[in-house]
């Protein structure tokens, strides 16, 4: 009774067109906003990500490894040293001397992506009468842009030209206002050991990260090495960009063995990034899946007053010769129709409203519009939750009406 079960079940949806519009709408409403609280969320997540990485690297490489700290090893009856306070840690070596071969074993594994050197040091800016503390990062032009795309982050000038400039600087935008100058202007840098070296600003950068904005500049790898009186090779850092950042962990103690320096994914520099980008997926997750809960709580009544307004029907059918698997067969066809109808409009609806929200203006720092991404397993999942939730909404009044006594509902008892 296949057929005929499909049947009743169609003429119960078209005779109560109200109901099943409302049950309808609740399921539309459940689904539209999963999907853009999950669509706004993911992007809030890349967009995060996004200004994150501008500056910071997947996985960074460098040299901390302290010397021995004890001064002796045995001790001396012939000396009479017994003990030693206040050790001090030294370094045995700062730095990456060997930048070129290290460079090599990293690009090695096939998840490492990109690999730049840098060459890091404190110092200050001068313009005239003023005088700023900030850093300098030494770059490799190239290498640089593919590991953190910083052309994309040049509000001025050309970040290419400190490939081809060793007097060149690409400081930031509010460090460039804070010391008045503008592309071609003189800066004079001053490093911790009183080095100083006349550049000429080249480019003008802006990350929306004050701390990189105002207190950071950039000089090729070149000169940097020259002011603070280092080899050719030599690097403070190897910033690495891999193929998914959320694997930096995994990545990073596959690479550890190979290298004798300290090899720090990521979500260790920066766990509140990474704590922050978790918390807002649970967030969205809890509040999309609230709403569906909620639809699923509207179906239920809505199918649970049809089976009571049709209880003799039920009883008629069991008479007819129906039996509990049809009866369960006919609601459960509603609620899942409802269900299909329901999900399919709510994807709709729900990715327009993500276009129009990712039309509108939201201008801070230098984001444009509201982040949303257009991910597809997030409408898939939208899909099927909304048709999981109607399925099981519906199987419980589903249920109820193959459990009625016909005998009991025709005797009016």
């Amino acid at each position: 009774m296949t057929s005929t079960s499909q049947k009743i079940a169609f003429v119960h949806l078209t005779s109560r067109t109200r109901q099943t519009a409302v049950a309808t709408l609740s399921v539309v409403f459940g689904v539209s906003m999963y999907v853009f609280m999950n669509s706004f969320m993911s992007g809030v997540n890349s967009l995060q990500n996004d200004l994150a990485f501008s500056t910071l690297a997947h996985i960074r490489v460098y040299n901390d490894e302290p010397a021995e700290p004890r001064l002796l090893f045995e001790k001396r009856a012939d000396i009479g040293l017994v003990h030693v306070r206040n050790q001090r840690k030294q370094l045995l070596s700062d730095g990456i001397r060997n930048s070129t071969e290290t460079m090599a074993v990293l690009e090695h594994h096939p998840s490492v992506m990109a690999v730049t050197p840098e060459v890091n040091f404190a110092g200050y800016f001068q313009s005239g009468a003023i005088k700023i503390e900030g850093s300098v990062s030494g770059v490799d032009a190239v290498r640089a842009d593919s590991v953190f795309s910083s052309t994309a982050y040049m509000a001025d000038g050309s970040w290419g030209a400190l490939k081809h400039r060793p007097d060149g600087i690409v400081i930031g935008v509010t460090l460039a206002k804070n010391l008045g100058v503008r592309i071609n202007d003189g800066v004079q840098v001053v490093t911790s050991e009183g080095v100083t070296r006349a550049l000429r600003v080249v480019g003008i950068s802006k990350y929306s990260i004050e701390s990189v904005d105002a207190r950071k500049a950039f000089v090729n790898i070149a000169t940097a090495r020259q002011m603070t009186a280092r080899n050719s090779d030599f690097a403070t850092d190897l910033q690495i960009r891999i193929e998914d950042c959320s694997h930096a962990r995994q990545v990073a103690n596959g690479l550890a063995p190979a290298l004798p320096y300290t090899v720090e994914p990521w979500p260790a520099a920066s766990e509140q990034l990474e704590a922050g980008s978790q918390l807002r997926d649970i967030i969205a997750l809890a509040v999309s899946g609230a709403l569906l809960i909620v639809a699923g709580f509207g179906i239920y009544n809505i199918m649970n007053m049809t089976v009571n307004e049709r209880l003799r029907e039920i009883a008629i059918l069991n008479a007819m010769g129906f039996n509990s698997h049809d009866i369960v067969t006919i609601f459960l066809l509603q609620s899942v129709i409802i269900g299909i109808l329901g999900g399919v409009a709510g994807i709709t609806v729900g990715f327009g409203i993500s276009v129009y929200v990712d039309g509108l203006s939201f201008p801070v720092a230098s984001i444009g519009t509201y982040p949303i991404a257009y991910d597809p397993a997030d409408y898939v999942m939208a899909a099927v939750a909304g048709l999981s939730t109607t399925f099981i909404a519906g199987f419980l009044p589903a249920y109820k009406a193959s459990r009625i006594d016909p005998v009991a509902i025709l005797r009016g008892t």
